[in-house]
């Protein structure tokens, strides 16, 4: 394996490991800026050594036992280990003689529990919130973080080390919360993770439609998240909404990188695995209660369309039930928006353009391009082509990213009788 392949290696196996490292770590020194320093120097001495030494059998435990012993190492040097030892005690020194480098399995998965609540803590932003978790977590670098979220470099950098500083001068506990905590911190675990695939999913701004880099390490984090808080009905929601919704990455865009809708995309090319691992996690609810929450119905919802042979076959009845259940545990005017889509399609088009129709004077979609899109759609449906054409391109306008634009605009096109069309070529 030549210097190059080893190294690609290197940063392969340091996405999957860094965060049970660095979640470790953190327990040690209790600071989980030190916790990344000690991580990344681990990550160092592989790139280094494991090029001319070879990849050990067990790389994941050889970057663990590294950075543990530069922990144990900084905190004997450090000029204030007698107060380190005093609030480590006895457990400090098991690790310090133990010849048992790797934790076990049950105490890595709480490790990256506790990592994971305080990297989302409600003290953050959610901007800040989503970086540090990127970084910690999905193991990105902030150049690909930047990227993914089209931002400079810098700001991502200054996120997440402002990130950092708060959770240290708030003394946020690196801990698991318990009893009525749990509950809100949960949710706050899980808006972040959803935050970051819905952005990747659709992305808000520039030139590509969706962002695989973001969608798979929510993904990643979500189904992290299910292994170590199994009993938690919305985290399976949320990994199953995932799930379903990456089944479709490669019927959402053709050749060109245009988007696909929906109705129009070639199901043969959806990911039936991922779509099993889909129904799986639903089951899962199942066993635990029920399909309850805003995530778990989510899912329920994209369970439609994935158990659809066709577009035609889509049960949009139950699809317009399971909104109105989602609309009374989290009602909004998006949830509405979609509802009266599902009703559509299921009724006709006039029952969703009456629901439409009031939802145009709601504060939280002022701008929001999606309501001008959806009703454009249902006015097309209707026949009322000029004021289709008119919605489509007050769509067009809101949106920042370039191929949703494009889509919107051809759209209104499409919209006009073949004279206009013709009209409009021939002064261009």
């Amino acid at each position: 394996m030549s210097a190059a392949d080893t190294h690609r290696t290197v940063e392969a196996i340091w996405r999957i490991e860094s965060p049970k490292i660095i979640g470790y770590l953190t327990r040690m020194v209790r600071d989980i800026g030190l916790a990344e320093d000690l991580a990344q120097d681990a990550l160092i001495a592989a790139l280094e050594r494991w090029p001319t030494d070879g990849i050990p059998d067990n790389p994941g435990g050889w970057l663990m036992t590294t950075a543990k012993r530069k922990a144990l190492d900084l905190l004997r040097r450090n000029k204030v280990r007698d107060q380190k030892y005093a609030l480590l005690g006895r457990e400090l020194d098991v690790r310090m003689n133990s010849d048992i480098d790797v934790p076990e399995p049950g105490e890595v998965n709480d490790d990256l529990l506790r990592l994971i609540f305080m990297a989302c803590h409600p003290v953050l932003s959610p901007e800040a919130r989503v970086a540090l978790t990127l970084r910690l977590l999905g193991g990105l670098t902030t150049v690909e973080i930047a990227r993914a979220y089209l931002v400079p470099e810098p700001t991502i950098a200054q996120r997440i080390v402002r990130a950092k500083r708060t959770l240290a001068a708030t003394k946020v506990a690196f801990e698991i919360p318990e009893g009525t905590e749990l509950k809100p911190r949960l949710s706050s675990v899980l808006e972040v993770v959803y935050l970051m695939f819905n952005e990747g999913y659709a992305a808000s701004s520039g030139s590509q439609w969706i962002r695989p880099l973001l969608c798979q390490e929510a993904l990643r984090i979500g189904r992290v998240l299910a292994e170590i808080a199994p009993l938690e009905p919305e985290v399976h929601g949320l990994v199953a909404l995932m799930e379903f919704q990456s089944s479709r990455f490669k019927s959402r865009v053709n050749a060109g990188g245009e988007p696909v809708l929906l109705m129009d995309q070639n199901r043969a090319l959806w990911d039936y695995l991922l779509i099993r691992r889909g129904f799986a996690a639903l089951d899962r609810i199942e066993q635990l209660g029920g399909l309850t929450g805003p995530y778990a119905l989510q899912a329920a919802i994209s369970a439609c369309h994935a158990g659809a042979a066709s577009a035609a076959e889509t049960d949009w009845i139950r699809i317009s039930a399971l909104y109105e259940a989602l609309a009374q545990v989290s009602p909004s005017p998006i949830v509405e928006l979609n509802r009266a889509v599902a009703l559509s399609m299921a009724f006709g088009p006039e029952i969703g353009l009456e629901i439409v129709d009031a939802l145009q004077s709601a504060p939280a979609l002022k701008g929001y391009h999606l309501l001008p899109s959806v009703r454009g759609d249902l006015l097309f449906k209707l026949g009322r082509l000029e004021e289709a054409c008119t919605e489509f391109k007050l769509a067009a306008s809101q949106t920042d990213n370039q191929r949703e634009r494009d889509l919107l605009l051809g759209r209104a096109a499409a919209c006009l009788p073949d004279e206009s069309r013709v009209q409009r070529k021939k002064s261009t």
